[in-house]
This record gives structure tokens, sequence and C-alpha cells, in this order.
């Protein structure tokens, strides 16, 4: 049963919008930063080892773990660190949006399963989806470490989606793209799974000044 509620979590037509975000990569190649899927590829491994992605990925763990303890003011209180992290509109209005959506799909799923003053702080004050994605998995009783890679693989999955439409690339080009990721998700999985709240960091500022310049791009087809 975990198996298959993996999949549905993670699957593309999960409707929480995620396909309608590039996260700043329609501005990188209409500047011409990302020209082809070497470009593509090297832009997701630095995000894995370094970036936004692993630290979300990390956040989504700390969700899930406390919330198996019962502990739901953790759950808000890493939802609220991780709000403060994100450095553009953009970048918060996105995981916001999805954050909500995941949430408002799992109690249309399942009415009653995440009632209580926590879940009404989460609703109120914006819910990352790496918070929905944390708890959803927990209550839907998914494995941790299966969480955290499908977690991993459905970005670096819509990015690439991202990358094949606007550079453009073959859809062959982009499967072979998510296969040579494979040993990186794997890497940046069992490396998620074991970093303390110490070492919680983001080198993302290729991302943000994308993020903002996305902001203002005058042609987009990605949401902003």
């Amino acid at each position: 049963m975990g198996l298959l509620r993996l999949l549905q979590l993670v699957s593309p037509g999960l409707p929480v919008g995620a396909y309608s975000y590039s996260e700043g990569l329609e501005f990188l190649v209409q500047v011409g930063k990302i020209q082809d899927e070497e470009g593509l590829e090297q832009w997701l491994i630095q995000e894995l080892r370094y970036g936004a992605a692993r630290l979300d990925a990390a956040v989504m763990v700390r969700s899930y773990r406390s919330l198996k303890l019962g502990d739901f003011e953790a759950v808000c209180r890493w939802n609220r660190w991780l709000s403060a992290t994100r450095e553009t509109e953009e970048l918060r209005s996105q995981n916001w949006q999805m954050g909500r959506s995941l949430l408002r799909l799992f109690l249309d799923l399942q009415p009653g399963d995440m009632e209580g003053q926590w879940f009404g702080v989460l609703k109120r004050e914006g819910c990352n989806f790496a918070i929905a994605f944390g708890v959803v998995a927990a209550e839907w009783g998914i494995d941790l470490r299966s969480a955290v890679l499908g977690y991993l693989h459905s970005w670096v999955t819509n990015l690439v989606g991202a990358g094949v439409k606007l550079i453009p690339l073959g859809q062959t080009t982009g499967q072979q793209l998510i296969l040579s990721l494979n040993p990186e998700l794997e890497r940046a999985t069992e490396e998620v799974l074991n970093l303390v709240d110490g070492d919680l960091c983001s080198c993302g500022w290729g991302l943000t000044l994308a993020s903002m310049s996305h902001e203002t791009q005058y042609s987009r087809l990605f949401r902003s």
C-alpha cells in the first residue's frame, strides 16, 4: 500500500500545479545560461548538492518525523522556518500555492484525517509544499527514504519537463537526462536523511537571481 500511495503522491497528474512553474529556468534559457541538456543537467546537479531542492527535502524529513511523533507544533515551526528562507515572492508563492493545494486534496480524499488547531495554523500562515508533502507521506505510511527519493525525483522530473519545452529538448533526451541523474538522486537522498539541523543551508543565489528576473520577464510560458 505504501508504494501505491507514493506513486500517487509523486504522480505528474497530482493536481497541485507543479507543472506550471519553472523555478527560474525560463529566464536562464532566455538569457542563454542554459542552452542544452548538458547545461540543464549541471544546473540540476548543483541544486541537488547545494541548493534549495536539498534544503526543502531536508525540511520535508523534519515535517514527516514531527508528525510521526505527534509534535504538531514542530510541524508549524518548521513551516515558518522554511517560509523565512524563501528569497523571492515568486518562490514563496509557488510553495504556498502547491502546499495549500496538496493539503486541500488530502482533506478531500480523507476527510477528518488532519483536524485541529495546528492544521488551522498551517492554512492561515501558508503551508510550504515540502511541509505538506512530509505530512501526507507520514499520514499515508510511506517509508521515509522512499518519500525523500520520490520528492526529489518528482522535482527533477518537473524541471526536466520544463527544459524539454523551453530549450527545447526531445522527449527521449529528457528521459535520458532523468536516467543519468539517478545516481545524484540516490546520493542526495542519503545526505538529506543524515543532515543535522545545524547543517541546514542552501547556496542558491543563482536560483534567487533567476527567480527575481523571471518575476518581471516580459514573455513567460510558466507561472510567476
